[in-house]
């Protein structure tokens, strides 16, 4: 069964999404808030999301973006009562799919949602992420770099798949704390210094030029370039 993960705050608006959807035969997940939904918008288990734009905690320009930061690229409609062609255009380049606003009619939101799934099935799926001679496979969750094969934990797989997807460009460490832990980053802690450190030995041992650099007082990259 094809499951939405719907993040609304207004009670009514979210009870006419679900009952619409669930008609319509979608198992369907509400969440009230930004920061619950933003921590299961990013956990994987959804086909597709209805995003409200303003929300409580975080907003849904932030959760979109977060959410395409870390490669997640499940169809997301964004629906507002934000009616401003400028603020549609800033919901769709942070990341959105389509852009409905409010007052809606239900039969029209479950037509967009539907169109961008057909779109989204008939597209074929990435599964292999390679720079240089690292090459991650996400269907055996394989990662090998020039023949050696390396064993990474949970999490150190999560974190070079989302490197990976975004190689060539420098990540913050706000960016990587939201994408790989699905909550806003706490500056006194050193959980990226620790995963970091860990994937680093791993992917850059034996010797192998390395892959992983720290740009200093920015974040962390990919060296892409040979």
């Amino acid at each position: 069964m094809t499951s939405i993960l719907a993040i609304e705050d207004d009670e009514t608006t979210a009870k006419e999404i679900v009952s619409e959807l669930s008609r319509r035969g979608f198992q369907v997940t509400w969440v009230a808030d930004g920061r619950e939904g933003l921590v299961r918008a990013v956990s994987g288990e959804f086909d597709a999301i209805t995003l409200d734009r303003m929300l409580p905690e975080v907003d849904g320009l932030t959760i979109v973006s977060v959410m395409r930061n870390a490669g997640i690229d499940i169809p997301v409609l964004m629906i507002s009562a934000l009616t401003d062609v400028d603020e549609r255009v800033r919901g769709l380049r942070a990341g959105g799919d389509d852009y409905l606003t409010k007052p809606f009619a239900s039969e029209e939101m479950a037509a967009r949602l539907e169109v961008l799934l057909r779109r989204t099935r008939a597209q074929p799926r990435q599964t292999v992420l390679s720079v240089r001679d690292l090459e991650m496979d996400l269907v055996t969750r394989q990662v090998r770099r020039g023949g050696r094969e390396i064993a990474l934990l949970p999490t150190e797989f999560k974190l070079l798949e989302f490197m990976l997807r975004n190689s060539g460009q420098v990540l913050t460490r706000t960016m990587i704390f939201e994408a790989i832990w699905g909550y806003h980053f706490d500056p006194g802690t050193n959980l990226i210094d620790v995963h970091l450190g860990r994937l680093r030995r791993k992917v850059d041992a034996a010797g192998q030029p390395p892959l992983i650099r720290t740009i200093r007082g920015s974040g962390y990259a990919i060296n892409a370039a040979s």
